[in-house]
């Protein structure tokens, strides 16, 4: 699986690119800049993007709008985008097309070789990958002000934050060491209250979780 790195911080992106060998991946470009990035994900055409937000020249958010870029010149180019703090704008830029796999994860998540990979794995697949911490942020700020999400039960708000993330039923289930059959029926319940359209679709329905917790905003 050829990959296209963009991180400016030497020691961060070498030890990405060691990381991601050692997990089999094959490491096609790891850049620095914004220019660079845009050069190397149109000539390289690679399997999967890994993007620092922020790159120079401007270091504000050069390495978003490389990827969108990208993404428009080639629809459904997997994304997978890091970031320092938690920016929900950048999160929905990401997602508003809908098309192929996206992630978005904190800095912090790299440390955490096997989660980092996962994220890496799945969203070159074209699922998505999406920070806990954006997704509770989305879900208390949705909690105070939101009927439908306020009458789900507890468990149906774990498990709905937990299918935010990207998560299949299988990966839910085992993570709460309950039954598929119990988490179809939770999800079953969570697209009927918040009233969107039941999916077996992991990446679709993640992306209507997002689109219902995120809109107004």
């Amino acid at each position: 699986m050829r990959v296209v790195l963009a991180e400016d911080l030497f020691l961060l992106r070498d030890g990405l690119v060691r990381l991601l060998e050692a997990y089999d991946f094959e490491i096609a470009a790891a850049v620095e800049s914004g220019p660079e990035l845009t050069r190397a994900l149109a000539e390289l055409r690679p399997d999967v993007a890994v993007v620092d937000v922020r790159l120079p020249p401007t270091h504000t958010d050069e390495g978003l709008q490389c990827a969108l870029q990208a993404r428009r010149e080639r629809p459904g180019l997997p994304v997978l985008v890091l970031s320092q703090h938690v920016e929900q704008l950048y999160a929905r830029e990401l997602l508003a097309d809908g098309s192929g796999g996206v992630g978005y994860l904190l800095k912090d998540r790299v440390f955490d070789a096997e989660q980092f990979v996962d994220a890496v794995q799945r969203v070159a697949a074209g699922g998505t990958a999406m920070d806990p911490q954006v997704i509770q942020q989305l879900l208390s700020r949705r909690a105070a002000d939101d009927r439908p999400l306020g009458r789900l039960t507890p468990r149906e708000l774990e498990v709905l934050e937990l299918m935010a993330q990207g998560r299949s039923n299988t990966a839910i289930a085992a993570q709460l060491v309950v039954t598929e059959r119990a988490i179809a029926k939770h999800t079953s319940n969570i697209f009927t209250k918040l009233g969107l359209e039941v999916s077996d679709d992991d990446n679709r329905r993640v992306l209507a979780v997002l689109a219902h917790l995120d809109r107004d905003h």
